[in-house]
């Protein structure tokens, strides 16, 4: 607030006053506003957004993210529901199929269920983005250039999301897609209730459940090599779509390799600089179901500007949230056309299995 105050030439009070509603500004201080935060003037005075609650969101290395953050990836976090309603309006999209298991022995075994749910069997999963959006789960990205800020994930309204930040490797991004995915599926009592943070028993939970539901045992044991190297790690992670940090891990958890083996190939690899850059990173992923949903628009005559004036935010907002995509400028009035006929019909999520 401070900070806003010296940025606008007011009084600490005055902006006290604005956030509380005590007194609107003039339309010079409010031009200024919205030219200082980067957003419409609509934007403060539509509906309070739907606040994240920091103990609902499910983060990863709290003790190494400070405050601003997580209060940066929560803010996207809510921007991204205010737009997951606004498509949510216009589209059919697909329906839940997460059960709670929660109840399972262990977090392989909860995922072990959840590959047999979804009809998986022991094959690698090609793109964890598509699959999870075929099953109802809203994913978003964040462009926060932040290390500590690897994903989170929530459940809102019986609706799961999980929001990634799409400045690490693929690697790394479909490790925290399955990670979060754990989450969901085995904390969702605890998500629920905001009791989701501040537990490394939780965090570690989640890491099995996503090791054990990219690299099922049963796949990595047919293809483990008798003598396990650096290079035919590489060969093999690319089966799976994983860190050779992760694939080291995973062999090590299952028994294909000893404890001694374990420490020289983290070794090997911290030599090598791939702990701190992915070697032979795979082309990241993106979101199916939004880059069809804004295909769809464009085909009506919608474009990124139309969704964006209706939801009082700026257009790269947008942009910062689906991965990039691009959605053409066909029109040039800042209304939004409702298509003539739902173009629910033209959305077919396709399951990658």
């Amino acid at each position: 607030m401070t900070r806003l105050a010296q940025l606008l030439n007011v009084e600490l009070r005055s902006v006290s006053a604005y956030e509380n509603g005590e007194f609107i500004p003039s339309e010079s201080t409010l031009l200024k506003i919205s030219q200082v935060l980067d957003f419409p003037q609509s934007f403060f005075f539509q509906d309070d957004l739907e606040e994240i609650s920091p103990d609902s969101a499910s983060f990863r290395a709290m003790s190494k993210m400070s405050a601003s953050k997580r209060d940066i990836a929560l803010y996207s976090g809510s921007i991204a529901l205010l737009l997951n309603k606004e498509l949510e309006n216009l589209f059919l999209l697909p329906s839940i199929d997460l059960p709670d298991f929660s109840r399972e022995s262990s977090p392989e075994a909860a995922a072990d269920s959840l590959r047999r749910h979804w009809g998986l069997g022991e094959l690698p999963i090609k793109n964890i983005i598509h699959l999870l959006e075929s099953k109802g789960i809203r994913i978003f990205s964040l462009c926060i250039d932040a290390v500590e800020v690897d994903a989170f994930s929530l459940w809102r309204e019986s609706q799961p999301f999980i929001f990634l930040n799409t400045m690490k490797s693929s690697e790394r991004i479909r490790f925290d897609c399955g990670h979060e995915l754990g989450h969901l599926a085995i904390h969702r009592h605890g998500a629920l209730q905001g009791e989701i943070n501040g537990s490394q028993e939780i965090e570690k939970e989640a890491n099995e459940f996503a090791s054990a539901f990219l690299m099922p045992r049963s796949s990595v044991l047919a293809h483990a090599p008798k003598l396990v190297t650096i290079d035919k790690l590489l060969k093999l992670k690319k089966i799976w779509g994983v860190s050779i940090a992760a694939l080291i891990y995973r062999m090590h958890r299952i028994g294909i390799i000893s404890d001694w083996h374990y420490r020289e190939l983290f070794k090997q690899i911290a030599n090598l600089g791939y702990r701190k850059k992915e070697p032979e990173t795979m082309p990241h992923e993106t979101s199916q179901l939004l880059q069809k949903i804004f295909g769809a628009l464009r085909n009506e005559g919608v474009s990124k500007n139309d969704i964006s004036s209706r939801i009082h935010i700026n257009p790269d907002e947008i942009e910062n949230l689906t991965f990039g995509l691009i959605l053409n400028t066909i029109k040039s009035d800042n209304t939004l056309k409702q298509p003539r006929t739902p173009p629910t019909g033209n959305l077919k999520i396709v399951s990658n299995k």
